[in-house]
């Protein structure tokens, strides 16, 4: 685990609420400079609490339907497989290997429906998968990109 000082978390608190947040509005915010928080920021960044800078994109704006979260149960031993050709389709934004009746979620964002039928099916023909379920998001009421505002807190 890495350690992190209040000023760290104000800048990573800062950055999650707005990923453009300029360095000198959140060393304004922190009463730091700058030079200052551009060296923690690639400082966050080496040691591997900051992965990356993105967007958080509206799918439906764009043409897409809600995510559609897939669980999928695999044989032990196909596991590694099902992963890497998981990987490689472009319908699948996340995949996670969890513990439970499950070993994998899949996060898939699809043009319509009737892709999604067609990828699903497919999906469950695969060579050791045993049973898939399908969610399909109807409404986002709370996705959040901060830290707990508790744990926070008790780090600060």
């Amino acid at each position: 685990m890495v350690s992190l000082d209040k000023i760290d978390h104000l800048i990573l608190q800062s950055l999650l609420e707005d990923g453009r947040a300029s360095f000198s509005a959140i060393a304004r915010e922190v009463k730091l400079t700058d030079v200052a928080i551009k060296k923690r920021f690639e400082s966050l960044k080496k040691r591997g609490v900051i992965s990356g800078v993105s967007i958080d994109l509206n799918y439906k704006a764009i043409g897409y339907e809600n995510p559609i979260f897939v669980q999928i149960r695999c044989e032990a031993s196909k596991t590694r497989d099902i992963v890497k050709k998981m990987q490689s389709f472009d319908f699948v934004l996340e995949l996670y290997q969890v513990l439970g009746e499950y070993n994998l979620i899949a996060k898939l964002v699809v043009p319509n429906l009737e892709s999604a039928e067609k990828f699903i099916n497919q999906l469950g023909l695969t060579d050791g998968i045993i049973d898939l379920k399908t969610m399909v998001v109807l409404l986002e009421p709370k996705k959040s990109k901060t830290l707990p505002s508790s744990t926070l807190q008790n780090k600060i």
